[in-house]
């Protein structure tokens, strides 16, 4: 079957949709973060007019500033099991998915399941929004595809996260509003970074990255450092 692309803008969110394979399968799109304050649309699409850049920075120049703090103590499981589905406050939380799996249903397009499972994805197809590639992605080369947390855990807890109740500490890690699906070299490069030290190689979803960020940020009362805000205010002049 041949592959058609259109792109189109409604309400504000660039929407990619690809025509391969099934009629069947819902095409994903990809959804301003101005729009998407529940985390639960998917991708990020691009923020791109004067309106939408005032409002973003808006968002930005609410953040409260504070040096990095020491990263004592810090371990993975302080935020819970990885990708359990023990969250309470949270979209998806106690669906019976892993959190892993409902992200990439929520930003991959003509997903397949494992046979017998609503849950488990085993394929898809991706469009990463940190460098635009297209991963054809297949459950036997897991980490080509890997659920990035915007703002990272490690950076949470020099922020703060060690004094947040065990509750707050497993919404953070597994809600969708932190969470994108990207190419897994990608999120490695990034790390814990904050902005000042990292951005996403595709410069025009630089704004809505940060905006993504700015949101996050402000749920869960995380202070960012001058350089990080000076950063995320400077993608979105």
């Amino acid at each position: 079957m041949s592959t058609k692309d259109a792109v189109a803008l409604l309400a504000g969110a660039v929407i990619v949709v690809s025509f391969i394979g099934s009629a069947k399968t819902p095409p994903a799109t990809a959804a301003s973060p101005l729009g998407n304050v529940s985390g639960t649309l998917p991708g990020l699409a691009p923020i791109v007019s004067d309106a939408e850049k005032s409002e973003a920075r808006g968002l930005i120049k609410r953040l409260r500033v504070k040096a990095l703090g020491p990263n004592t103590g810090y371990e993975r499981t302080r935020y819970g099991e990885n990708w359990a589905d023990d969250a309470i406050g949270v979209p998806y939380a106690r669906n019976g998915c892993r959190t892993r799996d409902d992200l990439l249903a929520r930003d991959g397009r003509n997903v397949k399941f494992r046979a017998g499972s609503d849950c488990e994805v085993v394929s898809m197809e991706l469009t990463d929004p940190y460098t635009g590639r297209l991963i054809y992605w297949h459950k036997d080369n897991a980490d080509e595809v890997q659920v990035d947390h915007v703002v990272p855990l490690n950076y949470g807890w020099r922020m703060g996260a060690p004094k947040w109740p065990m509750a707050k500490r497993l919404d953070f890690a597994n809600d969708p509003l932190n969470l994108l699906p990207v190419d897994g070299d990608a999120n490695e490069q990034k790390d814990a970074s904050g902005p000042a030290s990292w951005l996403p190689p595709r410069r025009e979803v630089r704004c809505a990255y940060v905006t993504r960020w700015a949101q996050v940020a402000l749920k869960y009362d995380i202070p960012v450092t001058p350089p990080d805000k000076k950063t995320m205010l400077a993608q979105c002049r």
